[in-house]
């Protein structure tokens, strides 16, 4: 019988001792082996940055698609399902032409050492260049530099969104190293669409770009976004758009439809496109309000919502968008990663919390267990327990709170399974 994808993925988490190894030695030799497939693929916008890369990446591929191009988008971690990482001409790759790729990479690759992200970007790369489309959306996995996805030499053009402390074991301990690291996406003079940065980055991200070249048009600076009366006024050297909110939730995607805005412009879209990005962009698990399936059913007065934010960042954003909320009882059931900067999560949200629901992951070897998440939410201000499962702890609350606002939160791991548990 033959294989499905998951067994071939399976295989692939096998074919080195680390899931994360910084280098780009290995997928340049896999690319060479099956014929540069990187050098062949659509024009190519490649967009790092700690947090807003997906958000900005799905409203860039709704303005290019409303005026009809075909576009290639290629994004991770996945939610539910491996396939969700590979867009061929707007569509999801199909089990059939997964499995192929994925078998003619292991074939190619043969016994060497190669990791999990590098042999799947391959496999995406092989994809993209055999599909016909207009363009290929690239989000880079970890960092920029040293990211697998930085094997295109002469991109379109290159995005930075907001650049914060995160995955410090891989990337730097200051945030002007961590925006060095994205910063290497940067390719001689391609123009980089710059979201806000403190500071440090940016001095960090201009400089890179003076040195190779690169026309920088940087928030604050060369555009701007913002809401005003309800509307989104994003402004230019070409001029002033006043365009709806964008459609997915919170306040600080505004600047990241500015980014996206920003790209779009110097495509040369017209405002309709621009109209697009913001009005038809879906991304899953982004203060995303979950209207179906089992777990709705059995709280059905409770409002649930669900985040994959995972930083200092990301509750930065979460705690805005809640605030902005009208006024109701707001419970979390939150699950995190062992890797993550948890009490910096939290603390954004304490004020905006009745009470957090503290869960493991269930499935995920690196989870932080319940009870240090909880304890974790009480040293931040927030009265916490735990449960057993997002199950439990949904059923707890709607035991009490029939009415409540539910935000599940912590992880895109957890999102994860619950978008899969719920159908």
């Amino acid at each position: 019988m033959a294989q499905g994808s998951d067994v071939i993925l399976e295989r692939m988490m096998t074919l080195h001792p680390k899931v994360i190894d910084l280098t780009m030695g290995r997928v340049e030799r896999l690319l060479a082996a099956l014929g540069h497939p990187e050098r062949s693929i659509p024009p190519v916008i490649h967009i790092a940055g700690t947090n807003g890369k997906g958000s900005t990446q799905a409203m860039i591929r709704a303005g290019l698609e409303a005026g009809g191009d075909k576009v290639h988008a290629y994004t991770s971690p996945h939610l539910a399902r491996f396939h969700e990482r590979i867009r061929l001409a707007g569509e999801l790759i199909s089990e059939p032409a997964l499995t192929s790729l994925l078998d003619e990479c292991m074939t190619a690759n043969g016994s060497d050492e190669i990791t999990f992200f590098e042999i799947t970007t391959c496999a995406a790369f092989l994809a993209f260049a055999r599909t016909p489309a207009d363009w290929t959306l690239l989000e880079v996995g970890l960092g920029g530099r040293l990211d697998c996805t930085n094997v295109v030499d002469h991109p379109r053009l290159t995005i930075i969104t907001p650049v914060s402390i995160d995955h410090q074991q891989y990337l730097g301990e200051t945030l002007a190293e961590i925006a060095g690291e994205k910063a290497g996406i940067i390719k001689r003079g391609v123009p980089v669409i710059v979201g806000p940065q403190l500071p440090d980055g940016l001095a960090v991200i201009e400089a890179k770009a003076a040195r190779l070249g690169a026309p920088v048009l940087a928030f604050g600076q060369h555009w701007n976004a913002f809401e005003d009366r309800g509307r989104l006024v994003f402004q230019d050297e070409n001029g002033l758009l006043d365009l709806p909110l964008p459609n997915l939730s919170g306040p600080h995607q505004v600047q990241n439809a500015g980014a996206a805005i920003a790209a779009l412009r110097a495509l040369g879209r017209d405002e309709a496109a621009c109209e697009a990005a913001v009005t038809r962009a879906f991304w899953p698990a982004r203060m995303q309000r979950l209207r179906h399936g089992p777990l709705v059913e059995a709280a059905p007065k409770v409002a649930l919502w669900l985040d994959g934010g995972h930083n200092p960042a990301g509750g930065e954003a979460v705690a805005a968008t809640l605030a902005r909320m009208p006024a109701r009882e707001t419970h979390l059931i939150c699950g995190m990663l062992n890797t993550k900067d948890v009490t910096g999560y939290m603390v954004p949200l304490a004020p905006h919390v009745t009470r957090l629901h503290a869960v493991s992951i269930p499935g995920e070897k690196n989870t932080l267990p319940a009870e240090a998440t909880r304890d974790a939410a009480q040293a931040a201000g927030i009265d916490a327990v735990t449960a057993g499962s997002v199950a439990e702890a949904l059923a707890e609350i709607a035991a009490t709170s029939p009415e409540a606002r539910v935000l599940i939160c912590g992880s895109l791991y957890l999102a994860g399974t619950v978008l899969r548990e719920n159908g």
